[in-house]
Protein backbone atom coordinates (compact mmCIF):
# COMPACT_ATOMS: atom_id res chain seq x y z
CA UNK A 1 0.00 0.00 0.00
CA UNK A 2 1.36 3.70 -0.86
CA UNK A 3 1.78 6.32 1.31
CA UNK A 4 -1.42 7.86 -0.78
CA UNK A 5 -3.25 5.02 -0.15
CA UNK A 6 -2.42 4.70 3.50
CA UNK A 7 -3.74 8.04 4.12
CA UNK A 8 -7.58 7.68 3.02
CA UNK A 9 -7.69 4.80 5.05
CA UNK A 10 -9.55 5.76 8.77
CA UNK A 11 -10.07 3.08 11.97
CA UNK A 12 -13.10 3.76 13.69
CA UNK A 13 -13.32 2.06 17.15
CA UNK A 14 -17.01 1.11 19.03
CA UNK A 15 -16.78 1.08 22.59
CA UNK A 16 -19.94 -2.03 21.91
CA UNK A 17 -21.33 -2.23 25.68
CA UNK A 18 -21.02 1.43 26.53
CA UNK A 19 -23.31 2.82 23.19
CA UNK A 20 -25.69 -0.31 23.69
CA UNK A 21 -26.39 1.07 27.20
CA UNK A 22 -26.49 4.47 26.07
CA UNK A 23 -29.15 3.47 23.11
CA UNK A 24 -31.08 1.42 25.74
CA UNK A 25 -31.67 4.09 28.72
CA UNK A 26 -31.61 6.87 25.48
CA UNK A 27 -35.29 4.87 24.00
CA UNK A 28 -37.41 3.81 26.86
CA UNK A 29 -40.31 1.77 25.12
CA UNK A 30 -39.81 0.16 21.87
CA UNK A 31 -41.12 -3.65 20.42
CA UNK A 32 -41.10 -5.02 17.74
CA UNK A 33 -44.45 -6.70 16.28
CA UNK A 34 -44.35 -9.74 18.66
CA UNK A 35 -43.25 -7.77 21.89
CA UNK A 36 -39.44 -8.11 22.01
CA UNK A 37 -37.69 -5.03 23.30
CA UNK A 38 -35.76 -2.84 20.31
CA UNK A 39 -35.08 0.30 22.04
CA UNK A 40 -31.13 -0.61 22.32
CA UNK A 41 -31.24 -2.04 18.80
CA UNK A 42 -33.07 1.41 16.98
CA UNK A 43 -30.86 3.38 18.75
CA UNK A 44 -27.45 2.05 18.16
CA UNK A 45 -28.51 1.72 14.79
CA UNK A 46 -28.73 5.20 14.23
CA UNK A 47 -25.63 5.79 16.98
CA UNK A 48 -23.36 4.31 14.85
CA UNK A 49 -24.65 5.57 11.61
CA UNK A 50 -23.88 8.83 12.89
CA UNK A 51 -20.49 8.00 14.17
CA UNK A 52 -19.97 6.62 10.37
CA UNK A 53 -21.67 9.95 8.88
CA UNK A 54 -18.95 12.16 11.12
CA UNK A 55 -15.65 10.66 10.59
CA UNK A 56 -15.84 8.58 7.23
CA UNK A 57 -14.01 4.90 8.17
CA UNK A 58 -13.05 2.49 5.69
CA UNK A 59 -12.27 0.03 8.90
CA UNK A 60 -14.67 -0.43 11.69
CA UNK A 61 -14.71 -2.59 14.41
CA UNK A 62 -17.21 -2.70 17.77
CA UNK A 63 -15.62 -4.12 20.55
CA UNK A 64 -17.75 -5.67 23.38
CA UNK A 65 -16.95 -6.66 26.86
CA UNK A 66 -15.77 -10.21 27.19
CA UNK A 67 -15.51 -9.95 31.28
CA UNK A 68 -13.43 -8.36 33.56
CA UNK A 69 -9.22 -8.76 33.25
CA UNK A 70 -8.30 -11.21 35.95
CA UNK A 71 -5.14 -9.54 36.61
CA UNK A 72 -7.21 -6.34 37.53
CA UNK A 73 -9.41 -8.81 39.56
CA UNK A 74 -6.43 -10.05 41.34
CA UNK A 75 -5.30 -6.22 42.36
CA UNK A 76 -8.76 -5.13 43.30
CA UNK A 77 -11.08 -7.12 43.81
CA UNK A 78 -13.84 -5.06 43.77
CA UNK A 79 -12.94 -3.91 40.63
CA UNK A 80 -16.46 -2.56 38.68
CA UNK A 81 -17.99 -4.99 41.34
CA UNK A 82 -20.72 -2.44 41.81
CA UNK A 83 -22.28 -2.23 38.59
CA UNK A 84 -25.82 -3.29 38.56
CA UNK A 85 -26.31 -6.63 36.30
CA UNK A 86 -27.04 -6.04 32.80
CA UNK A 87 -31.10 -5.14 32.51
CA UNK A 88 -32.81 -8.16 31.52
CA UNK A 89 -34.06 -6.06 28.14
CA UNK A 90 -31.34 -4.84 27.57
CA UNK A 91 -29.27 -8.60 27.27
CA UNK A 92 -32.27 -9.89 25.33
CA UNK A 93 -30.84 -7.71 22.28
CA UNK A 94 -26.81 -8.21 22.67
CA UNK A 95 -27.14 -10.91 20.48
CA UNK A 96 -29.18 -9.02 17.98
CA UNK A 97 -26.76 -6.35 18.26
CA UNK A 98 -23.62 -8.14 17.20
CA UNK A 99 -25.11 -10.24 14.43
CA UNK A 100 -26.56 -6.38 13.23
CA UNK A 101 -22.76 -5.18 12.88
CA UNK A 102 -21.99 -8.23 11.06
CA UNK A 103 -24.90 -7.76 8.14
CA UNK A 104 -24.25 -4.27 8.00
CA UNK A 105 -20.78 -4.44 7.34
CA UNK A 106 -18.58 -3.89 10.36
CA UNK A 107 -16.63 -6.31 12.19
CA UNK A 108 -18.13 -7.83 15.91
CA UNK A 109 -15.42 -8.48 17.97
CA UNK A 110 -15.28 -10.20 21.18
CA UNK A 111 -13.98 -12.80 23.92
CA UNK A 112 -13.90 -14.19 27.01
CA UNK A 113 -11.83 -12.90 30.09
CA UNK A 114 -10.83 -9.39 27.55
CA UNK A 115 -11.98 -5.95 28.28
CA UNK A 116 -13.14 -4.34 25.81
CA UNK A 117 -10.79 -1.16 26.34
CA UNK A 118 -7.91 -3.21 26.08
CA UNK A 119 -8.78 -4.37 23.07
CA UNK A 120 -9.61 -1.14 20.97
CA UNK A 121 -6.41 -0.08 23.09
CA UNK A 122 -4.71 -3.36 20.93
CA UNK A 123 -6.16 -2.50 17.51
CA UNK A 124 -5.15 1.32 17.61
CA UNK A 125 -1.84 -0.01 18.18
CA UNK A 126 -1.64 -2.01 15.61
CA UNK A 127 -2.73 -0.32 12.55
CA UNK A 128 0.35 1.26 12.37
CA UNK A 129 -0.01 4.85 10.88
CA UNK A 130 -3.53 4.61 9.78
CA UNK A 131 -5.60 7.33 11.63
CA UNK A 132 -7.67 6.43 14.43
CA UNK A 133 -11.17 7.30 16.46
CA UNK A 134 -12.18 5.52 19.34
CA UNK A 135 -15.97 6.24 19.64
CA UNK A 136 -16.88 6.20 24.05
CA UNK A 137 -17.26 8.39 26.44
CA UNK A 138 -14.99 5.97 28.61
CA UNK A 139 -12.12 8.85 30.35
CA UNK A 140 -9.69 6.29 30.23
CA UNK A 141 -9.06 6.17 26.46
CA UNK A 142 -8.17 9.74 27.06
CA UNK A 143 -4.83 8.01 27.64
CA UNK A 144 -4.80 6.89 23.87
CA UNK A 145 -5.01 10.34 22.17
CA UNK A 146 -1.92 10.87 20.01
CA UNK A 147 -1.44 12.75 16.84
CA UNK A 148 -2.80 9.57 15.21
CA UNK A 149 -6.02 8.34 17.49
CA UNK A 150 -8.73 10.77 18.62
CA UNK A 151 -11.58 10.32 20.53
CA UNK A 152 -15.26 10.69 20.06
CA UNK A 153 -16.95 11.40 22.92
CA UNK A 154 -20.81 11.22 22.90
CA UNK A 155 -21.12 13.67 25.41
CA UNK A 156 -19.71 16.53 23.81
CA UNK A 157 -22.16 17.94 22.06
CA UNK A 158 -19.74 19.60 19.55
CA UNK A 159 -19.23 16.46 18.19
CA UNK A 160 -15.40 17.18 17.38
CA UNK A 161 -13.19 14.16 17.70
CA UNK A 162 -10.90 14.77 20.48
CA UNK A 163 -7.00 15.22 20.71
CA UNK A 164 -4.77 16.95 23.17
CA UNK A 165 -6.46 20.14 23.33
CA UNK A 166 -9.64 18.57 24.03
CA UNK A 167 -7.88 16.31 26.63
CA UNK A 168 -5.86 19.03 28.17
CA UNK A 169 -9.24 21.35 28.60
CA UNK A 170 -11.34 18.31 30.17
CA UNK A 171 -8.26 17.19 32.70
CA UNK A 172 -5.63 19.73 32.82
CA UNK A 173 -2.73 17.21 31.69
CA UNK A 174 -1.47 15.61 28.65
CA UNK A 175 -2.74 12.58 27.70
CA UNK A 176 0.32 10.98 29.04
CA UNK A 177 -0.38 11.97 32.18
CA UNK A 178 -3.69 10.86 31.96
CA UNK A 179 -3.33 7.49 33.68
CA UNK A 180 -1.35 9.25 36.70
CA UNK A 181 -4.65 11.67 36.97
CA UNK A 182 -6.95 9.02 37.25
CA UNK A 183 -4.68 7.50 39.62
CA UNK A 184 -4.42 10.29 42.11
CA UNK A 185 -8.26 11.22 41.77
CA UNK A 186 -9.65 7.31 41.31
CA UNK A 187 -12.39 6.11 39.07
CA UNK A 188 -16.40 6.00 40.71
CA UNK A 189 -16.98 3.88 37.58
CA UNK A 190 -14.87 1.37 37.87
CA UNK A 191 -14.98 1.27 42.11
CA UNK A 192 -10.89 2.66 42.16
CA UNK A 193 -10.60 4.50 45.49
CA UNK A 194 -8.19 7.73 45.06
CA UNK A 195 -5.93 9.34 47.20
CA UNK A 196 -7.89 11.16 50.29
CA UNK A 197 -8.64 14.81 49.73
CA UNK A 198 -7.40 14.42 46.01
CA UNK A 199 -9.83 15.86 43.41
CA UNK A 200 -9.52 16.52 39.92
CA UNK A 201 -7.78 20.15 40.35
CA UNK A 202 -5.62 19.03 43.11
CA UNK A 203 -4.06 15.91 40.70
CA UNK A 204 -3.83 18.25 38.22
CA UNK A 205 -1.85 20.60 39.98
CA UNK A 206 0.72 18.33 41.69
CA UNK A 207 1.44 16.75 37.76
CA UNK A 208 2.03 20.44 36.23
CA UNK A 209 4.30 20.71 39.23
CA UNK A 210 5.89 17.01 39.48
CA UNK A 211 5.41 15.18 35.64
CA UNK A 212 3.99 12.00 36.96
CA UNK A 213 3.33 9.89 40.31
CA UNK A 214 6.66 8.67 40.44
CA UNK A 215 8.37 12.00 40.27
CA UNK A 216 5.87 13.33 43.00
CA UNK A 217 6.37 10.13 45.09
CA UNK A 218 10.11 10.67 45.01
CA UNK A 219 10.34 14.51 46.24
CA UNK A 220 7.32 14.46 48.26
CA UNK A 221 8.60 16.45 50.68
CA UNK A 222 8.62 19.18 48.45
CA UNK A 223 4.30 18.86 48.69
CA UNK A 224 3.83 22.10 50.83
CA UNK A 225 -0.13 21.00 52.61
CA UNK A 226 1.13 18.75 55.46
CA UNK A 227 -1.91 17.05 55.34
CA UNK A 228 -1.92 16.17 51.29
CA UNK A 229 2.07 15.01 52.15
CA UNK A 230 0.73 12.58 54.55
CA UNK A 231 -1.96 11.14 52.52
CA UNK A 232 0.06 10.94 49.62
CA UNK A 233 2.66 9.17 51.54
CA UNK A 234 0.08 6.55 53.16
CA UNK A 235 -1.05 6.21 50.01
CA UNK A 236 1.61 4.92 47.63
CA UNK A 237 0.20 1.44 47.10
CA UNK A 238 -2.78 2.47 46.40
CA UNK A 239 -1.42 4.97 43.66
CA UNK A 240 1.30 2.53 42.25
CA UNK A 241 -1.68 -0.20 42.44
CA UNK A 242 -4.32 2.31 40.69
CA UNK A 243 -1.81 3.18 37.28
CA UNK A 244 -1.54 -0.56 36.63
CA UNK A 245 -5.21 -0.94 36.84
CA UNK A 246 -6.02 2.36 34.76
CA UNK A 247 -3.48 1.84 32.22
CA UNK A 248 -4.67 -0.01 28.74
CA UNK A 249 -3.31 -3.04 27.62
CA UNK A 250 -2.24 -2.50 23.53
CA UNK A 251 -0.02 -5.37 23.78
CA UNK A 252 -3.26 -8.44 23.30
CA UNK A 253 -2.22 -11.27 22.25
CA UNK A 254 -5.01 -11.02 20.14
CA UNK A 255 -4.17 -10.50 16.16
CA UNK A 256 -6.88 -9.00 14.20
CA UNK A 257 -5.56 -8.36 10.77
CA UNK A 258 -6.03 -5.29 10.00
CA UNK A 259 -7.77 -5.74 6.27
CA UNK A 260 -10.70 -8.41 8.76
CA UNK A 261 -12.12 -5.56 9.50
CA UNK A 262 -12.43 -2.82 6.46
CA UNK A 263 -15.96 -2.40 5.65
CA UNK A 264 -17.75 -4.49 3.91
CA UNK A 265 -21.09 -4.46 1.66
CA UNK A 266 -23.92 -4.58 3.43
CA UNK A 267 -25.92 -7.80 3.40
CA UNK A 268 -29.25 -6.13 2.75
CA UNK A 269 -30.92 -9.51 2.44
CA UNK A 270 -30.33 -10.11 6.56
CA UNK A 271 -30.83 -6.39 7.45
CA UNK A 272 -34.71 -6.34 5.42
CA UNK A 273 -35.09 -9.78 7.75
CA UNK A 274 -33.99 -7.55 10.91
CA UNK A 275 -35.45 -4.95 10.16
CA UNK A 276 -38.97 -6.11 9.39
CA UNK A 277 -38.48 -8.64 12.27
CA UNK A 278 -38.45 -5.59 14.70
CA UNK A 279 -40.29 -3.22 13.17
CA UNK A 280 -38.41 -0.16 11.99
CA UNK A 281 -40.53 0.67 8.99
CA UNK A 282 -38.10 3.80 8.33
CA UNK A 283 -34.80 1.35 8.45
CA UNK A 284 -36.86 -0.53 5.70
CA UNK A 285 -37.76 2.33 3.72
CA UNK A 286 -33.86 3.21 3.29
CA UNK A 287 -32.87 0.50 2.10
CA UNK A 288 -35.00 0.87 -0.93
CA UNK A 289 -36.32 -2.14 -3.13
CA UNK A 290 -36.18 -5.83 -2.09
CA UNK A 291 -34.56 -6.22 -5.57
CA UNK A 292 -31.34 -3.40 -4.69
CA UNK A 293 -28.36 -4.47 -5.24
CA UNK A 294 -26.09 -5.26 -1.92
CA UNK A 295 -23.97 -1.79 -0.93
CA UNK A 296 -22.47 -1.08 2.12
CA UNK A 297 -24.29 1.26 5.10
CA UNK A 298 -20.67 2.50 6.07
Amino acid sequence: MSAGELKTEKLLLVDGHAFAYRAFFAIRSLSSPAGAPTNALYGFVKMLAKMRAATGPTHLAVVWDGGLAAERLAALPGYKAQRPAMPDDLRRQMDDLAAWVGAAGGASLCRDGVEADDWIATLARQAGECPVVIASSDKDFMQLVSPRVGLLNPNDKSEAVWTAEQVRAKSGVEPAQIVDWLALIGDAVDNIPGVPGVGPKTATDLLRQFGSVEALLARLPEVKSDRLRANLLASMDILRRNRDLIRLHDDLPLETPFEQLRVRPADTVRLREFYARWGFKSLLLELGPAAAAQGSLF
